[in-house]
């Protein structure tokens, strides 16, 4: 029975470590995607300032620069 505790207290302990790993790499994962949404936000602000019209909308009737 002892040796079953012990067992269980190490798969316990174990489990708690991997859990605070986790926990640990989703923060930094958010903090990186918070900075990675700014960085969007700033170069896509900067690209409105240099070409008020890119939106990203292409007109369907214009034919593509090849033709």
């Amino acid at each position: 029975m002892e040796e079953r505790i012990t067992e269980l207290e190490l798969r316990f302990m174990h489990q708690e470590n991997t859990i605070q790993e986790l926990n640990e790499t989703v923060c930094r994962q958010e903090l990186a995607i918070e900075r990675i949404e700014r960085e969007l936000t700033l170069l896509r602000n900067q690209l409105y300032a240099i070409e008020p019209g890119a939106g990203g909308k292409i007109d369907v009737d214009e034919p593509p620069p090849h033709y």
